[in-house]
């Protein structure tokens, strides 16, 4: 029987410049929906698992369009609420070479904003359920959200689920302080932490990664995850470590920390089709094999392959087997042609 996993947080349509043009050149867009927690439920119905996705969609045309947009790749559909006036939107410019990558939001007010948590029946919701799902980005969208998370949590405590957050802090919807603030009432006891917070690093100050330029302090990570583990009593402290050498090209790797032993897996240099859920893809990965009782060294190398996977594939979900990763894990990254 498939194990079964539940994921939270909004779907959003996604409008993309065409190729690599800029918003200020762009006569079109096109369209397709994505965000965190559904690009995760995505992958792990294509794993074979049984996935579920929350969230709140407006009852018209273009909410019954999202949802059969992830109900077409096996995602279940049962929890989503309908209502309010609209979905949340973000704009994509792909960058290339020294150029980044850019993004802009509209999602104020989106149906999610307005969700009511006696709504749903989180007793149905978590019944039987193997892992549940959350990120950072949810609670940031504002206080019905926060209810969400906070009600969500609890029944999946309640129920003996495992639990995952990705932290995933957006400077555009809200300052780090609240984010901090906020989110720590979320992490305690949990089973994995995707991330870090800056209270907890020496200095406490917050500071966006950049590897490619700092490099990888290994005691720095020991400690800042030690002291994660400790504060919250976390299982597994992770991250990943992408450098950045420009936006077409990347190297990505892991850290994964069991409160003794702060493993790093192999590292991966690559070029770069879609970046958009990357983060995600990784975090699925992980989530897939320890789900299913994989070793957590083995589960992060599958989800780093993961991750890099995706960077080759168009639009925030990544569509692949299990096999197409295990290959990369195996080390075969020629590329070449499968015949």
């Amino acid at each position: 029987m498939a194990k079964k996993v539940v994921t939270m947080g909004e779907l959003l349509l996604r409008l993309t410049t065409p190729g690599h043009s800029r918003f200020a050149q762009a006569k079109s867009f096109d369209a397709i929906y994505g965000g965190a927690e559904a690009n995760i439920a995505v992958f792990l119905a294509n794993m074979g698992m049984e996935s579920y996705f929350l969230t709140k969609l407006p009852d018209n045309e273009i909410g019954d369009s999202a949802l059969n947009f992830v109900r077409n790749y096996g995602v279940k559909t049962d929890y989503i609420a309908r209502g309010g006036d609209r979905i949340g939107i973000y704009f994509l410019e792909k960058g290339t070479s020294v150029r980044p990558s850019r993004v802009v939001y509209d999602r104020k007010y989106s149906a999610i904003c307005d969700i009511d948590v006696n709504d749903i029946d989180f007793e149905e919701v978590f019944k039987d359920a193997e892992w549940f799902h959350l990120s950072g980005i949810t609670p940031a969208l504002g206080e019905k959200c926060i209810l969400l998370v906070e009600k969500a949590v609890e029944y999946a405590k309640k129920k003996g689920v495992h639990i995952s957050v990705d932290l995933n802090y957006r400077a555009k919807l809200w300052s780090y302080d609240k984010f901090e603030s906020v989110i720590s009432r979320f992490i305690n006891d949990i089973d994995v932490c995707f991330g870090w917070l800056s209270s907890e690093e020496e200095g406490g100050k917050h500071e966006i990664a950049d590897f490619a330029k700092q490099g990888v302090d290994l005691e720095k990570f020991k400690k800042t995850f030690s002291n994660m583990k400790k504060r919250f009593n976390i299982k597994y402290m992770v991250t990943t470590l992408r450098e950045n050498y420009s936006a077409d090209n990347n190297a990505l790797s892991a850290l994964i920390y069991n409160g003794e032993e702060l493993y790093q897996s192999n590292k991966y240099d690559f070029t770069i089709q879609d970046r958009v859920g990357t983060g995600d893809a990784f975090a699925a990965g992980l989530i897939y094999k320890l789900a299913n009782g994989v070793d957590y060294k083995d589960a992060l190398e599958f989800g780093v392959a993961s991750g890099v996977f995706k960077h080759t594939i168009e639009g925030d979900f990544n569509i692949c087997t299990e096999d197409e990763i295990m290959a990369l894990v195996k080390g075969n990254t020629s590329g070449s042609v499968q015949r």
